[in-house]
């Protein structure tokens, strides 16, 4: 009887185990996808390897050359008459944001929605951008109570399909954020999404509280009111910045608040409209990178409908000029767009891919402009060592193309396949 029962329960562990083993063995093959590629991008040289094969693992690259060994039982892909590069990456964006109007002012919106629709906003526009190609991003600030931190985290968790999301926390600023003249009695209700720090003790306060609250990365506004941030003041944010490892990024126009921000050290200028020669020079000489948010014309009109920012059409020349003087320079230049509404009949994806026709009308080459997508992305994120390129040991972040956006620029606009950390998340054949 107990050898009855012995048998039975050895027999009920075999036919246990072995669904068990099928379900691990077929994971395992899921995990491993191989790329056969008819021309391979390498944004960092500009140059194109003919008919590669990538074999990507657990996530990871694992392999790239014209010959590499496909194990059995791999899923295949074809891409042969594809060009396919890295993902593409955006330094400045505002996930959690959507019909601003500078008219209006940014503190109209905390009176109408919640940090959590604002994070659930921030959901749909990451994965428009994501099946558009743009597979990393760093959300720049404006996201109401720090709900793009919880974005990342819920990605970051498998909850949602996503780009990987590097987050700023609130923005530091002198008194008053990016506000002007609020009533006294209403309070300092923008707190809800700026830090007031007014000297280099606040400011050091400041980014200690964004990187409690989980900041990939600290954002200041230098500029915004008459008064702005001294070089030490930048420099404080900075020095405690960086010893946390995270890379500052400052709003700022031009002029002496301009100056400042690049002496004091910071990592990158948002926007840098009105950036003279002699600041352009000075940053190539400082190593401080350029996010210059090129707005296309249509995009001022609909975010500044009054002309607080002055006519749009002048503003958007200045800016092709700029972007044209910033590249003769050489200054170090990373792609972001500041994409903060939606045209008729656009998503956000729509809308940051329009900033290309801007640097073609600056005349920045197509690989040069490819580079700040994704090579110049990577470094000034500080995430180089994880993603970027396609080489091994970094993650399979990985589109491709049905033209050569190294000739035509414009080629980014019909991404027909996206791997996400090793997974396919979107294939239009």
């Amino acid at each position: 009887m107990q050898r009855q029962i012995l048998f039975k329960s050895q027999r009920f562990s075999f036919f246990f185990i072995i669904p068990i083993v099928l379900v691990i063995t077929a994971a395992a093959l899921a995990q491993t996808t191989v790329l056969r590629v008819g021309g391979l991008i390498d944004p960092a040289a500009g140059t194109v390897a003919r008919n590669q094969v990538i074999l990507v693992k657990d996530g990871k690259i694992a392999e790239v050359g014209p010959k590499v060994n496909i194990p059995a039982g791999a899923e295949v892909i074809d891409l042969t008459n594809a060009w396919v590069m890295p993902g593409l990456m955006d330094a400045h964006t505002h996930l959690t944001l959507d019909d601003l109007n500078t008219g209006a002012g940014l503190d109209a919106i905390y009176t109408r929605e919640s940090s959590a629709m604002r994070a659930l906003r921030g959901l749909r526009t990451a994965q428009d951008v994501l099946q558009a190609g743009f597979t990393t991003v760093r959300d720049v600030g404006n996201d109401a109570n720090y709900a793009a931190v919880d974005l990342r985290d819920a990605i970051r968790r498998g909850w949602f399909t996503g780009p990987t999301i590097l987050t700023t926390g609130k923005i530091i600023a002198p008194f008053g954020g990016q506000t002007a003249r609020i009533p006294p009695e209403q309070g300092r209700f923008w707190l809800f999404e700026y830090i007031d720090a007014d000297d280099k003790d606040e400011v050091r306060k400041a980014v200690r509280q964004n990187i409690y609250y989980g900041a990939d990365a600290i954002k200041l506004v230098a500029d915004n009111s008459a008064f702005y941030y001294t070089v030490e003041e930048i420099r404080a944010a900075v020095e405690e910045s960086h010893a946390a490892g995270r890379p500052v990024s400052v709003h700022v126009m031009g002029g002496e608040a301009a100056r400042n921000v690049i002496l004091g050290g910071a990592d990158s200028i948002e926007h840098g409209f009105d950036l003279s020669d002699k600041l352009l020079q000075l940053m190539k000489e400082k190593g401080t990178w350029l996010v210059g948010t090129e707005f296309p014309l249509a995009h001022l009109q609909k975010l500044d409908p009054g002309g607080a920012m002055g006519p749009a059409k002048d503003l958007a020349g200045r800016i092709v000029d700029r972007l044209r003087r910033a590249y003769r320079i050489g200054v170090k230049m990373a792609f972001g767009s500041d994409s903060v509404s939606n045209l008729p009949g656009k998503n956000r994806a729509d809308m940051m891919l329009d900033y290309l026709d801007i640097w073609d009308a600056a005349g920045v080459p197509p690989a040069a402009t490819l580079k700040t997508l994704t090579t110049n992305a990577a470094l000034l994120l500080k995430v180089e060592k994880m993603r970027g390129a396609i080489a091994a040991g970094l993650a399979a972040d990985i589109i491709a193309t049905p033209a050569n956006p190294l000739e035509n620029i414009q080629a980014l606009r019909q991404v027909k396949f996206v791997m996400k950390n090793g997974k396919v998340v979107k294939h239009t054949k």
